[in-house]
């Protein structure tokens, strides 16, 4: 089992600070949840609903238990590939995903691969933000996507925006 890395507290305070309003205006899916620092700051600043998604039980078990019985943010504990085959079909919406994989683990080019499915679970207008070291850079070329990225030390947040003209 690889040790969790949460996002360190500069790279939290810059994701929201960049999204803003965008956390507000519908729900936040954060795949790779780990401790669920992201998705609980996603439901503390207001967005509604808030899904953490993590493969390793104990680490979901730790998030349910975080809640202390109030509501907070739902977990799914399953793989991010069979959750969001799961939010597809049940129609799910989020103005934001943000997925921040295990560093070194090959998970860049399979995010990049899953990006159909995510632009399904996409209100208009909402952000898939991929958290990556930056010796493992996001694809340049996205088709259909405008992209953009922050650098933070060792850690980048890549901010993809599906491209309205692409869009039937």
């Amino acid at each position: 089992m690889k040790e969790v890395r949460p996002t360190s507290g500069k790279v939290l305070q810059a994701l929201f600070n960049i999204l803003g309003d965008k956390v507000l205006e519908g729900g936040f899916l954060d795949l790779f949840a780990g401790t669920g620092q992201v998705a609980f700051e996603a439901w503390r600043r207001g967005a509604r609903p808030v899904l953490a998604v993590e493969v390793l039980r104990n680490r979901c078990e730790r998030l349910r238990e975080n809640r202390r019985g109030e509501t907070g943010p739902g977990v799914l504990y399953m793989d991010v590939r069979r959750a969001l085959v799961l939010l597809v079909k049940r129609k799910s919406l989020f103005s934001v995903v943000f997925a921040d994989p295990p560093y070194g683990n090959g998970w860049i080019p399979v995010l990049f691969d899953l990006q159909a499915q995510i632009t399904k679970l996409l209100l208009p207008g909402g952000l898939f933000v991929v958290e990556h070291s930056a010796r493992e850079p996001y694809p340049e070329t996205s088709p259909g996507w405008n992209t953009e990225s922050r650098t933070y030390g060792e850690t980048v947040l890549t901010f993809l925006r599906r491209d309205e003209s692409e869009t039937s």
